[in-house]
């Protein structure tokens, strides 16, 4: 299982908490999936009040670690000031450091998330960025003292998979011991299993479980297909071929 920040986990699988039916299905949802990770949005409206007092209770009671995220910062200031209204309210140095660049495609702004990162590495805090595959991007944010990449798949909340195979492919590549897990844009559970063959760690999800029919359902879902993903990358898969091979022996065959 992946080890961030030298803290082990006890799943692949990482679970957002927005957007769900009820708490009740949130909850079963990380029952089903065995989740090890629940990444939750730190919005200043509730901080303070009961009702999100008792959201966090709720997640809390989840049982497992907590990645507070800076979802919906568009510059540098309000990713930070979040990451330590983050820290404090949950007792944690992990974040989650997103710095929107686009608002349509919501991709990160790749100079305001490594000038957040270093901000938030130098004072203490152990960055999770919500990145593109850019590999020099993903440099910077390293040399600024990331020990994890969390690049997108595509964009939030469409569904569309795994846009850029290569990219994610080299990514993986070049960072050969750096924990990468694929942050947004998955839908299905075969694309999360492509993920996995790929070398990936872990996946984050939200949208696809929480807008499914069967959130709880889906899930569970998802957590199959990442033991099954992770396995064939395990073993070594064979390699694609242009001709076709035959799998049945042709020594001993009658010669006519």
């Amino acid at each position: 299982m992946p080890v961030f920040y030298g803290t082990d986990t006890a799943s692949r699988l990482m679970l957002g908490t927005a957007q769900y039916p009820s708490p009740t299905i949130l909850a079963d949802a990380f029952r089903r999936s065995k989740a090890g990770i629940a990444t939750v949005s730190l919005r200043r409206e509730a901080a303070g009040g009961q009702a999100g007092q008792e959201f966090w209770s709720l997640i809390k009671d989840l049982g497992v670690a907590l990645l507070p995220n800076t979802a919906g910062c568009y510059s540098v200031r309000e990713a930070v000031t979040t990451a330590h209204m983050a820290r404090e309210l949950f007792d944690t140095k992990w974040i989650k450091l997103e710095v929107i660049g686009h608002g349509d495609s919501l991709q990160p702004d790749p100079f305001a998330l490594v000038e957040a990162a270093k901000i938030l590495t130098d004072d203490g805090f152990e960055v999770f960025p919500y990145c593109t595959e850019d590999l020099i991007l993903c440099e910077k944010l390293v040399e600024v003292g990331c020990q994890v990449l969390m690049p997108w798949g595509a964009p939030i909340g469409t569904g569309l998979g795994l846009n850029n195979i290569y990219g994610l492919r080299s990514l993986r590549a070049h960072f050969r011991d750096m924990p990468l897990v694929i942050d947004a844009g998955l839908g299905l559970p075969s694309q999360a299993a492509h993920a996995m063959e790929l070398g990936y760690d872990a996946v984050l999800l939200n949208t696809a479980v929480a807008k499914a029919g069967d959130p709880a359902a889906m899930a569970e879902g998802f957590a199959h297909a990442l033991t099954a993903g992770r396995l064939a990358y395990d073993a070594d898969p064979m390699e694609p071929r242009d001709m076709a091979a035959p799998s049945t022996p042709v020594l001993g065959k009658a010669l006519l």
